[in-house]
């Protein structure tokens, strides 16, 4: 009783934000400019960075590069033109930046000079660049690229490949083994190599050769580093037989000059990746998982003494998820992000005893870099309420500062809504971590439409940052709460375990307790509550359509459905083999958890959306969920992005997805309409997309 009076008490006493603010709506999330990859000048005089800008009205969004010095003053454009210049690089000098652009013959290094000058085009390597990067010394980069592996580096080869004898009128894949298509591409025979480029004499050199992945493939980009003499080269690459059932990447060297690789992480059958090299060449840190096959389990930091080949574990005392990392430039210690309760801070680890310190919490910790002389660290940050900015802190976490407020026009004149936090007491014993926003101008003597949203992962966490949809649906008039149930990351890895064969268990139990707390909330009217969620969200949506009608509305993204079908369908075997015990003819997980087991019970009207090109969770999984719901006569919508995977196009796609949700949630719930018509906005889409 005292919990659920301090949790009332904590909701009524908030005053509401000014009403001179207007309400946040679609077009204010499309205004928004975002900022990151910021680095710091060799000097450590100023900082480089990226800022996005988005045009809701065209569906295009293009990103600049922008210069400031390292006290926030003298912010200055660098690059102006209506191609994407992406992932800035300094020299080693500090007399130029290294940039990937589309501006000619797709993504390719372009080189800018800082004493004035236009940038020009370095490469112009068929199958496109990726994970620029300057060679120690300055004189080569570095980048990787998808190639066919009996071409290597020769692009007239790739071309030829690429190009085929196709006129048009015969379009075909083939695979020969499984993982031949992956996210939203088809394979097709091409492999991710790492290559060396001489911008002088304009040679390609391939230093991965062969059939394998170097680096191998994720979603976090990365995957290879150099040591600081430019001797050497370490990449992540998986050379199990059936890489579809398996996480076991491991780390391999090779010589700059060529030479056979050598697997320097064999004795882990689980995961090893994204190495960084110590500033003086001893160490190499890398991220590591200890169980073959769960894709989940706690990511470490570890390092690979280079002399002795001794590797060590350095945060087995950090309980949660190491995200991003880098050295510190006397090589004594490493700068962490770790995902903690629905935060992301910043930590530092002493390489000799192992201490870990954290050194700042600012909700969310997106991306950071320490400065040459190791005193400051430059990084990007935000929270529920606070867009996405640059910030500067000490590097014991004193004087945090911001240096850039790109996004002052909107949060002056729009309503961003903060996040409360509160701890929801489950049956399962746990309580549970859950976020709500208010919507605009709140009353807490009114009461309000509220929408639970279930995260996907499922090993994941809603965290303290600024999303669209937990701005948009506040805007319109809804209060929208976020938990993190069992499964959740970020709560000890015992916790993150718990969902594992355990799907539709405690983690349903989780939700309705957290939807049983919510609505006894005074301003809550529980005959207008609504549930949403995307990829296992989405699942949780399909199995409370067969579990549970205390929902008037529901709408499920990407959601798993017929666990057997998926199965069949989809690439990275390796987790629906351990999440639910084995393969649908060794296991009867796949029979008891699956949602399409239950479509007699289906009665709540339901939004369906999905994208074609999602091979993670094949659309059919939404086809067939929408089928059941048709032929039960629940009222139901299917919503198909053609040229989508699992995560739509921010700025093609997700318009028409936040309009949806508004639009059926008004149908149900009666917060505001929708602001656009949503027969317009498909038709526009669909037109757009020829």
């Amino acid at each position: 009783m005292k919990f659920y009076i301090s949790i009332l008490l904590s909701f009524l006493f908030i005053s509401p934000l000014p009403a001179q603010k207007k309400a946040f709506t679609i077009a204010d999330l499309y205004k928004l400019k975002t900022v990151d990859s910021p680095q710091f000048s060799p000097d450590g005089k100023h900082i480089a960075f990226t800022v996005r800008e988005d045009f809701l009205e065209t569906g295009k969004s293009n990103t600049e590069i922008y210069l400031m010095n390292a006290d926030g003053s003298n912010i200055r454009r660098l690059t102006d033109n209506p191609a994407a210049d992406t992932r800035p690089r300094w020299s080693p000098d500090g007399k130029s930046i290294l940039f990937t652009s589309n501006r000619k013959d797709g993504s390719q290094a372009w080189l800018l000079p800082l004493d004035g000058g236009e940038a020009r085009q370095l490469t112009s390597f068929k199958m496109e660049v990726d994970n620029l990067d300057w060679l120690p010394g300055g004189k080569l980069m570095t980048f990787s690229t998808l190639v066919f592996p009996e071409c290597g580096a020769d692009n007239d080869c790739n071309s030829k490949n690429e190009d085929g004898l196709n006129d048009g009128t015969v379009q075909a894949h083939m695979a020969d083994k499984l993982l031949y298509r992956h996210w939203t591409f088809w394979k097709d025979g091409k492999r991710a190599h790492t290559f060396l480029y001489n911008p002088e004499t304009k040679k390609y050199v391939d230093l991965t050769p062969g059939d394998f992945d170097w680096p191998s493939f994720s979603t976090g980009g990365g995957g290879f580093a150099f040591s600081p003499d430019g001797a050497e080269l370490c990449v992540t690459s998986n050379h199990d037989p059936d890489e579809a059932s398996t996480t076991n990447k491991d780390l391999w060297i090779i010589p700059a000059s060529g030479g056979t690789p050598k697997n320097i992480t064999a004795a882990n059958k689980a995961y090893d990746g994204e190495p960084e090299y110590s500033p003086d060449g001893r160490y190499i840190a890398f991220k590591m998982q200890t169980i073959p096959t769960f894709e989940a389990d706690r990511f470490r930091l570890a390092l690979y003494e280079r002399r002795t080949g001794a590797i060590t574990v350095l945060t087995d005392a950090f309980d949660n998820w190491v995200e991003n990392f880098c050295w510190s430039p006397d090589s004594r210690s490493i700068c962490f992000t770790g995902q903690v309760r629905g935060h992301v801070p910043l930590f530092r680890v002493d390489i000799a005893s192992k201490k870990i310190v954290e050194i700042v919490n600012v909700k969310t910790i997106d991306a950071f870099d320490v400065s040459p002389d190791g005193k400051s660290i430059v990084l990007v940050r935000r929270s529920v309420g606070e867009p996405r900015e640059i910030w500067r802190v000490d590097s014991d976490g004193k004087n945090l500062k911001r240096l850039t407020f790109f996004t002052k026009e909107v949060a002056d004149a729009v309503d961003i809504r903060p996040a409360e936090e509160l701890w929801i007491p489950s049956p399962t014993g746990k309580k549970i971590h859950t976020f709500v926003v208010k919507p605009h101008n709140f009353d807490p003597n009114k009461k309000y439409p509220l929408i639970l949203n279930v995260h996907g992962g499922p090993q994941s966490q809603w965290a303290d940052a600024f999303r669209g949809d937990w701005q948009v649906y506040p805007g319109a008039g809804y209060i929208v709460a976020f938990p993190n149930p069992h499964g959740s990351t970020a709560y000890g890895q015992e916790f993150t375990n718990a969902i594992s064969k355990d799907w539709n268990g405690k983690v349903y139990q989780d939700v309705m307790a957290v939807a049983d707390s919510l609505e006894n909330l005074p301003f809550v009217d529980r005959n207008r509550m609504g549930a949403m969620g995307w990829s296992y969200g989405g699942y949780m949506m399909m199995w409370m359509q067969g579990h549970t009608d205390r929902f008037k509305a529901i709408a499920c993204m990407m959601g798993v459905y017929n666990l057997t079908a998926m199965y069949g369908a989809t690439e990275e075997l390796w987790f629906p083999e351990y999440d639910l015990g084995g393969m649908p003819w060794t296991s009867d997980l796949y029979e008891k958890h699956s949602p399409h087991n239950f479509v007699p019970n289906f009665k709540t009207p339901c939004l369906v959306i999905t994208g074609e090109r999602d091979y993670r969770v094949p659309y059919t999984m939404s086809l067939e969920f929408f089928t059941g719901l048709q032929k039960m006569g629940v009222p139901s919508r299917l919503i198909v992005f053609k040229n989508d995977g699992h995560w739509p196009s921010h700025v093609k796609s997700m318009p028409l997805y936040y309009n949806a949700h508004l639009d059926w949630f008004h149908k149900y719930l009666g917060g505001d309409p929708a602001p656009y018509d949503m027969t317009k906005m498909v038709r526009n889409l669909v037109f757009d997309s020829k």
